[in-house]
């Protein structure tokens, strides 16, 4: 497996891969499917230099993604910190996959000048909260009974780490 910076060629299978969770519900609190021309905003906003996103690739194949988003852009105090977010194609679950996206992101965020990371989780998503405590982050907050699942409330856990 190689990890690298995405490219806008790999936009259609990260997006492909984001729907799957989307289908899954609980791992992402988006209910419609997303197309390629909703995520090209996004994806020009990651930059490679201080918000990239990183794709995992298996002979070829775009197993799975994590990305490093700003948290409330434009106010310098909060720059060292970013949302770490990730998804693995359905295909490459529990192979590994996603603690290895996480590590390598662990590993770069620094390099970008990132102090801090969070992830925001539907509280109810266990196999996301697992990988991400296993990486060392902990509990930061809980926002109870915030997600409307179509009749199923759910609230949003922070996980972060300080780096």
């Amino acid at each position: 497996m190689t990890i690298r910076i995405a490219t806008h060629s790999d936009l259609k299978s990260i997006i492909e891969i984001y729907n799957q969770a989307v289908d899954e519900a609980f791992c992402t609190a988006d209910l419609d499917y997303v197309t390629v021309s909703d995520r090209e905003d996004w994806f020009k906003q990651h930059t490679p230099h201080k918000y990239p996103i990183f794709v995992a690739e298996n002979k070829n194949v775009i197993s799975g993604w994590c990305s490093l988003t700003p948290h409330r852009p434009g106010r310098k105090a909060l720059e060292s910190i970013a949302e770490i977010s990730f998804y693995i194609h359905n295909n490459f679950r529990r192979q590994g996959v996603g603690k290895q996206l996480i590590e390598y992101s662990l590993q770069e965020a620094p390099k970008l000048g990132f102090k801090n990371l969070y992830a925001l989780l539907i509280d109810i998503n266990h196999a996301s909260i697992n990988i991400l405590k296993k990486q060392g982050f902990i509990q930061w907050g809980h926002l109870p009974e915030i997600a409307d699942f179509n009749g199923k409330i759910c609230g949003q856990f922070i996980y972060g780490k300080r780096l």
